[in-house]
């Protein structure tokens, strides 16, 4: 069943002191590189965007939350093509590829953060499964969650171009807020596995497993892992762990673990000291065929081409 949607729209006089402030802003992309100016003495940037710019594919280490307001936005993450309709939310995880396609006329909501200020929070390791891809949330694919995600990008939106002293605090708090109901909301409709009577102590216990899990993940995936050695970290089958594993991350095992090989190795390309061997060997791949091989399937391209489309450049402080 498709829900019928309700327009999401600004408050006029922030429209107009959120549109005035953004004016200034402009992207800036060297390269394929986009250079993202925080707003001073912060880790995060909000604008709201009425251009009728479009930008090749580029990349950041930012993640980029967009959600249009007025008329379609066009994004092209990877060899994924989403049609961004008024009030869906898109969230581009850093590092990825992508690419900006804007109609004639249109306004939208357009966030950039750091996600190193909230990657260390306890718990978080279990939601980067999650969001390790491109996110869309929907008033269709996501109906329990969506009023409330979409409310926190409008609150985040106030907050940036209203608050005093403590605005990033209060930007962070919404985005803890909604990454943290997205989070639930993937839990409770993928846990199957655990039935005791409590549902509260199920969910419990299923996110204490699996953020165990991810922790582990993320401390030694430049090792030779298996599922097998995963699973009993989480005190299962492997059989067993292997369908959780799946439905609650969207990803096989090993697919994910490449996943994790496959972002480290996206910030030693950058340094020009390392060769290609050796960001493989350093990122966890046994071989540099395999890590050539691998590389091309998730990214589209070589790591040297990789490495020559991001140019090597770092941010200008």
């Amino acid at each position: 069943m498709i829900m019928k949607r309700t327009p999401l729209t600004l408050e006029p006089e922030l429209l107009r002191i959120g549109t005035q402030a953004s004016s200034g802003y402009h992207r800036k992309i060297d390269s394929t590189r986009e250079q993202v100016d925080f707003h001073p003495d912060t880790t995060l940037r909000f604008f709201i965007n009425n251009k009728a710019e479009s930008y090749e594919t580029h990349w950041h280490p930012a993640t980029e939350v967009i959600m249009p307001l007025e008329n379609h936005y066009q994004v092209i993450v990877g060899q994924t093509h989403y049609d961004l309709e008024p009030g869906d939310i898109l969230m581009v995880p850093s590092g990825e590829l992508h690419q900006l396609i804007a109609p004639p006329t249109g306004l939208r909501l357009i966030y950039i953060f750091d996600p190193e200020a909230i990657s260390s929070i306890k718990g978080y390791s279990y939601l980067a499964a999650f969001v390790a891809h491109a996110v869309l949330i929907t008033p269709d694919n996501c109906p329990a969650i969506y009023d409330q995600e979409a409310g926190l990008i409008l609150k985040l939106c106030r907050e940036y171009f209203t608050g005093g002293h403590m605005r990033e605090l209060n930007c962070y708090a919404s985005l803890l807020q909604f990454f943290a109901n997205y989070g639930e909301y993937r839990m409770e409709q993928d846990d199957t596995h655990y039935n005791p009577e409590n549902p509260v102590e199920r969910q419990n216990r299923l996110y204490e497993k699996l953020n165990t899990v991810f922790d582990y993940m993320d401390q030694h995936y430049t090792e030779s892992i298996s599922l097998e050695m995963v699973a009993d970290v989480a005190g299962f089958s492997k059989y067993h762990f292997s369908r959780l594993f799946k439905q609650c991350s969207g990803y096989n095992f090993y697919d994910y673990l490449c996943l994790l090989r496959i972002k480290a190795a996206e910030t030693l390309l950058l340094s020009p000291d390392l060769s290609v061997t050796e960001v493989a060997l350093q990122s966890g791949f046994s071989s540099l065929s395999t890590f050539n091989r691998t590389f091309k399937k998730k990214k589209g391209c070589t790591p040297s081409e990789y490495r020559t489309l991001c140019n090597r450049k770092v941010y200008e402080e």
